[in-house]
């Protein structure tokens, strides 16, 4: 008793916290609604079935991997199938064929995260290596992209480039306010930076990611761009818009179990993710590399954590530590 008050010994952890697997999940899935809307509003009722259907066929493949291979309690409530589904849709066209999102969940949920050991385990973002497994099986489907206010009917004939690619050719591109509000061609939840932003501002504020990766992410890419276009910052301002940046770096970057931990990785992360994506974007033969910037320091993330993780106070050195052993 110090100063007339108990004190209790218990066993870690001492810092508890009444956020759950499933109410970090439901937060993302509302943060992802203004972008789902959006998709909605410019590429009409099929992009909310692309969204469906992914999200079906990532819940059902959870549910059935674990109960009749793995044999293992089932994680469907936990919701993270339910993120998994959605992601993967944001990051495809609305032209694409329904049994095509299927194959590309069912990569996701089996091979990249529940033949892993499930949620926790997985190495790389499932929605991300979904995105590239369907970009090098299905290319042709990958690369068509409908254009906003078109009907289902018509989404063969109505495609076009996406911005990344216009402005790659020095062709025509869209207006600041339409690279803002998602009226363009691009992946469903890619477009729409406003409503990507006020996802972002709803995730920080509920304290469910911190914004330190997509700052440093989304800064990087502005800066070398920048220095890319020789201070353009109309070239500058596009590379930002364009893509997948601000869907990547605040919904996909951002993931737990695949980014780091510590204040110093998040940021060598988020730069880390910055420089690949303008490699790609300046020198690669992809006009886009937001997925594989992120699946790339995805790998490198151990090794991240391992040199930016504090040591415990009082640690000795090792080289101080073996002079000791070799003196006794």
């Amino acid at each position: 008793m110090i100063n007339g008050k108990k004190l209790f010994v218990s066993a870690s952890p001492h810092v508890r916290s009444k956020s759950t697997t499933q109410s970090i999940m439901l937060d993302v899935i509302i943060a992802m609604i203004p972008a789902l809307i959006s998709s909605v509003v410019f590429f009409g009722i099929r992009a909310l079935l692309v969204t469906l259907v992914s999200v079906v066929a990532c819940v059902f493949f959870e549910w059935a991997v674990r109960k009749f291979i793995l044999k293992k309690s089932n994680t469907v409530a936990d919701l993270s199938a339910v993120v998994t589904g959605m992601l993967l849709a944001f990051n495809l066209p609305s032209s694409i064929p329904f049994w095509m999102v299927i194959v590309g969940d069912l990569f996701a949920i089996v091979i990249v995260k529940q033949c892993f050991g499930g949620i926790g385990q997985n190495f790389v973002n499932p929605a991300i290596a979904g995105r590239i497994f369907m970009l090098l099986s299905f290319s042709d489907a990958m690369s068509k992209w409908p254009l906003p206010g078109q009907g289902i009917a018509e989404f063969d004939a109505a495609t076009g480039a996406t911005p990344l690619v216009s402005l790659a050719k020095n062709e025509a591109l869209p207006s600041f306010a339409d690279m803002v509000i998602g009226n363009r061609g691009g992946s469903l939840g890619e477009t729409c930076i406003i409503a990507l932003v006020i996802g972002g501002i709803y995730l920080v504020a509920r304290k469910v990611i911190k914004p330190t990766i997509p700052l440093a992410f989304i800064g990087t890419v502005a800066v070398v761009m920048l220095i890319a276009g020789k201070g353009d910052l109309e070239y500058a301002a596009y590379q930002l818009l364009s893509g997948g940046l601000f869907l990547g770096a605040i919904f996909m970057a951002t993931d737990y179990t695949t980014s780091p931990l510590t204040s110093k990785g998040k940021v060598i992360f988020g730069i880390g993710c910055g420089l690949f994506t303008c490699l790609i974007r300046l020198f690669g033969s992809l006009p886009e590399g937001v997925s594989y910037s992120i699946i790339l320091m995805n790998v490198l993330c151990p090794l991240i954590e391992r040199a930016t993780t504090p040591k415990p106070f009082g640690t000795p050195k090792k080289e101080k530590k073996a002079k000791e052993e070799a003196k006794a």
